[in-house]
């Protein structure tokens, strides 16, 4: 009805159908109103309703406009040679400068994108000029799908919309096709400027193909695949490497020449391996001439392969300690248990690295140590997150066996790793808890600042972690003067203890003394067992009394590490405040160190976690379980472990404890649960080195030791007649598994559950699903380069089957031409209400050759007014509403307020006014006239009242004489305004004020007579 007017849910004008009925309900209940102000009530009624049904349809206003907005997408893949990317920014100024209309304030953006896409210029009304592009990409794919969206989510709404895409349409991310149907469908018009590829000789090497699980000793066909894709038919000849790794350990298996036809070549090498392991296969493809191949990035494919054994154990030992669990080592590979151990410097890299092993134990590891700053390590958070998702996802066994380095005495507290055991590394009883102080005082001088402050901040947020929570701490920084960051405090949940810390900035000179004299007064002040303060500085500071200070904190107990940044620090004077403080010096040249140096320290306050037993006590049987299987004899006595806290599930079993301390929940000695697919246990005391030492002349020591590990291990058994097989294609792997039974028949129905991580250390979700009989198949997204390891769970407790996938390069490497059919079925999409786009060739105007673009674009001009006009919106409903009240104000007033009243109210009080100013000599006229008039009245009353009742009827009843007197007294009212002249009344009096007096006159004289 009207084209200015629209609305967004226009179901709700059903509402207006309510409005006969409104009128016929308001005509009858304000029939009292008299005819016009009903009329007026009833229809600002009705434009109230209508007002309130516009917005709830959600009214807008409509205005159509002419001016364009065209975004450039620009494909900046590794696909796209660099020449040709520049040429697209050459392309994008002409085309704007030649047919951007200004008058009509046409707009131009560019999107640039590869695997994700960026808004390089947002829509702008001038010509930019465009040198190269800025945004940071990922250049590993082609994502057209997320531009065209990214594009969409750009435009302006009051403005026809098109998009010019410049790419060559090979799309490994995404469904481009379908979000161009999205855009045209919106009226959004498509035009597209294909980038041709050219085709030189590319060499890659497609996959290599073996069987994921094999037995020890069988016999297995290896075979790799090589593509020559060349268009000249021309051979390559190179040579082909391929290698074996188990581990640390690599052996090369073949090295040969080989020379390629065009298209598809394979190489196949028989294969028989001996030893249990997970072995990773690398074939490398490198040509005689390097101009014969486009791109390097893949001539190299990887494949894994299982041989089952009997399980292999990874045993990480501490490092500046070797050979402490040598005698454990020794036991367990006489019960032909396979161990390889590993120091705690020398740690696995990669999740792929640890799928050799079966079962991880740490014996007696801290996460941190080293005698000095240069030798300092330490289990990294990535390193611990690879041990805890080993367990969970892939499902390895995963130990830890204890000693005074241990748990939380170790600075495991608050990782990863305490999440994945069953038991928690602090003491929550506060009958038992042992607590420690921890003092660091902070050099923040203007030397400091940058990465050193940053480091020295994170160090110190990394020791207030390893704290347990009712640990002390205190923070001092100082410059030339001492600024107490954190008052002497329990650490709690250490959040605002950190926050705080972040707070530290840098500047100032440095004086080390007034920092430590505040930090020893905080620290003296802590009820705890062990007290210990870190000092860092990276300069030097004035002489005072050092040494003096330091023995008198050395007097309370308290110890004192120093640690030195940089070359310019006072070294002998750190050295001396370690030496008699009773802790260790490290010279720290890089500031990464810092972090590990504080961790190792603060294992000091952790120290008091150790439980000594003297005399020694032999643990008690708690559950029954199978790693007890066997053994019917007492345990040997133990004189010490480290305490901990059980956790509250109902999946911990807790097999042995200690009697004392008397505290169950805190004298845990061995307990174990399933943790995600893999199983978790901890030993509380050591394997015979200190406090079990009693154990390695115990008759049970070999066989509770295996079978502990043995229990942990994840299955390795006979995985069934599985067959498994992995293809890897558009950014996904393919994971194919057929399943038979021991007579070869189709396994149906079997509830297969996998998972898989991927190069980062991320979970991708993984469903498998029967397609066939027999045959199940999963799919997971594999768009990064880099090792994705699967997992697959048969029912039935059979063995898992484990295997892995390389992606070695990304799919911008395979495509060589240009996926012209895409580009032009998006060109011709219908675009809704207009015309659709067009494909820039070089007969329609354009096109790439040698890395320029020919001709200026006359015959295409993306700024063509072809698409419907663009219509701008606008909500009104907030003015609807405010318009709805302000119409129902002025239907209340209508129907409350009574105009002609009023008036005649107001009226009557101005006369009056006027009267009492102009006339005041008739004021006292018209006192002394009612004065008169009533005791005339009084007289003729009290005559009246006598004469009624001698002229009174005998016969009549008191009724008829009551009604007698009204019709007198009414008689009498009447004729004594008669006789008030109105001569004798002010001249503003009416005859309705006569009357009122006159009538207040008759009721005072009935009064009297009844008086």
């Amino acid at each position: 009805m009207f084209p200015w007017l629209a609305f967004q849910h226009p179901w709700y004008l059903v509402l207006l159908a309510v409005l006969p009925l409104l009128w016929v309900l308001s005509y009858r209940s304000l029939s009292g109103l008299g005819g016009w102000r009903r009329i007026f009530a009833i229809g600002l009624r009705t434009l109230v309703l209508m007002l309130i049904i516009f917005a709830l349809a959600d009214a807008q206003y409509r205005r159509t406009n002419d001016r364009m907005t065209v975004i450039y997408l620009l494909d900046q893949s590794l696909s796209i040679p660099e020449p040709h990317r520049q040429a697209m920014l050459e392309f994008v100024e002409r085309a704007v400068e030649e047919h951007r209309d200004k008058d009509k304030e046409d707009r131009v953006g560019v999107i640039v994108f590869g695997r994700e896409a960026e808004v390089e210029l947002p829509p702008v009304d001038f010509t930019p000029p465009l040198d190269r592009v800025e945004s940071l990409l990922d250049r590993q794919h082609t994502n057209l799908a997320g531009a065209l969206q990214r594009a969409r989510a750009l435009f302006p709404h009051d403005s026809t919309k098109r998009v010019v895409i410049v790419t060559d349409g090979n799309e490994n991310l995404g469904d481009a096709l379908a979000q161009a149907r999205s855009l045209a469908d919106a009226g959004i018009g498509i035009d597209v400027l294909p980038v041709p590829l050219a085709r030189p000789s590319e060499i890659s090497v497609d996959k290599i193909a073996l069987p994921v699980d094999v037995r020890r000793g069988q016999p297995f066909e290896l075979r790799v695949v090589l593509d020559n894709d060349t268009s000249t038919g021309q051979k390559v000849a190179g040579k082909l490497r391929i290698v074996r790794k188990a581990g640390e350990t690599e052996r090369t298996i073949s090295e040969e020449p080989v020379e390629l036809d065009a298209g598809k070549s394979v190489f196949a090498r028989s294969e028989t391996i001996q030893e249990s392991d997970f072995y990773t296969y690398e074939a490398r493809f490198v040509p005689d001439d390097v101009r014969a191949d486009a791109y390097s990035q893949n001539n190299l494919a990887t494949a894994f392969t299982h041989v089952r054994g009997k399980g292999h154990v990874l045993f990480i030992e501490d490092w500046e300690n070797p050979g402490e669990s040598d005698h454990l080592v020794e036991r367990l590979r006489r019960e032909e248990v396979e161990v390889t151990v590993q120091p705690s410097n020398q740690l696995f890299n990669s999740l792929a690295e640890l799928q050799r092993y079966d079962t991880v134990v740490l014996a007696d590891v801290p996460r941190s140590g080293g005698s000095d700053a240069n030798n300092v390590s330490s289990f990294t958070d990535t390193q611990i997150e690879m041990l805890v998702r080993n367990t969970s996802e892939l499902g390895c066994g995963l130990l830890m066996i204890g000693g005074s380095k241990s748990f939380g005495a170790g600075g495991w507290t608050n990782t990863e790793l305490e999440k994945a055991m069953p038991v928690d590394f602090r003491i929550k009883n506060a009958r038992v808890i042992p607590v420690g102080a921890l003092a660091l005082v902070i050099d923040r001088s203007g030397s400091m600042d940058g990465e050193k402050l940053a480091m020295s901040k994170a160090a110190a947020a990394a020791a207030v972690r390893t704290l347990g929570p009712r640990d002390f701490v205190t923070v001092v920084a100082f410059d030339s003067a001492p600024y107490n960051i954190v008052p002497i405090q329990r650490v709690g949940d250490g959040n605002r203890i950190t926050r705080q810390i972040d707070r530290i900035t840098s500047g100032g000179g440095t004086d080390l003394y007034p920092g430590m004299v505040d930090a020893f007064q905080a620290i003296k002040k802590a009820d705890a067992a062990v007290k210990h303060m870190i000092v860092l500085t990276d300069g030097q500071t004035p002489p005072q009394a050092f040494d003096t200070l330091t023995r008198e904190i050395r007097r309370n107990n308290i110890t004192v590490s120093s640690v030195g940044v940089g070359d310019d620090v006072a070294q002998q004077l750190l050295t001396s405040i370690a030496t008699l403080g009773g802790g260790k010096y490290y010279a720290v040249k890089n500031p990464n160190v810092i972090p590990r140096v504080f961790m190792t320290e603060a294992r000091r306050v952790a120290q008091p976690l150790v439980k000594e037993l003297a005399p020694p006590v032999s643990s008690d049987v708690v559950a029954d379980h199978e790693i007890l299987r066997g053994i019917d004899t007492a345990f040997p006595p133990i004189s010490g472990f480290v305490m901990t806290s059980v956790k509250e599930s109902s999946l911990v079993e807790v097999i042995l404890r200690s009697p004392v301390p008397a505290v169950e929940e805190n004298s845990t000695i061995l307990a174990t649960w399933t943790y995600g697919l893999g199983k978790a246990g901890v030993f509380t005391t050591d394997s015979g080195g200190r406090w079990a030492n009693q154990w390695t002349g115990w008759s049970h020591y070999d066989r509770f030791f295996s079978q502990l590990v043995r229990w942990s291990m994840r299955a390795t058994g006979d995985t069934g007649n599985y067959s498994l097989s992995t293809d890897v294609r558009d950014a996904k792997t393919r994971v194919v598994i057929d399943a038979l039974d021991k007579d070869n028949e189709f396994l149906n129905s079997q509830m297969l559950t996998g998972s898989v991580i991927g190069p980062r250390m991320e979970s991708i979700p993984f469903t498998i699903e029967q397609i066939a009989p027999g045959r199940y198949v999963g799919e997971f997204a594999s768009a990064d380069p880099g090792s994705y390891l699967i997992l697959i769970v048969p029912p039935g407790g059979q063995g898992m089957i484990r295997t892995g996938v390389n992606v070695g390069y990304s799919d911008e490497f395979r495509d060589r031409e240009a996926n012209t059919p895409l580009l032009e079925t998006m060109a011709k999409l219908p675009t809704r209400d207009g015309q659709p786009g067009k494909l820039i060739t070089a007969e329609s105007g354009a096109t790439f050759e040698n890395a320029e673009v020919t001709d200026p674009l006359v015959a295409v001009n993306p700024y063509r007014r072809d698409l419907a006009p663009a219509v701008a919106t606008r909500d009104i409903w907030p003015l609807l509403v405010l318009a709805c009240c302000c119409l129902f104000v002025g239907d209340v007033f209508v129907r409350r307020v009574q105009i002609g009243w009023a008036w005649n109210r107001v009226s009557a009080w101005v006369m009056r006014r006027q009267a009492t100013v102009e006339s005041p000599v008739s004021l006292s006229r018209l006192r002394s006239r009612k004065q008169q008039v009533q005791q005339q009245l009084a007289t003729r009353h009290a005559a009246a009242r006598f004469k009624i009742n001698e002229t009174r009827a005998p016969s009549e009843s008191p009724v008829e004489a009551l009604a007698g007197s009204a019709a007198q007294l009414a008689t009498r009212t009447s004729r004594t305004v008669e006789r008030m002249s109105d001569e004798d009344l002010p001249a503003a009096d009416s005859y309705t004020s006569r009357l009122l007096k006159a009538k207040k006159q008759v009721w005072q004289d009935r009064d009297g007579r009844k008086g």
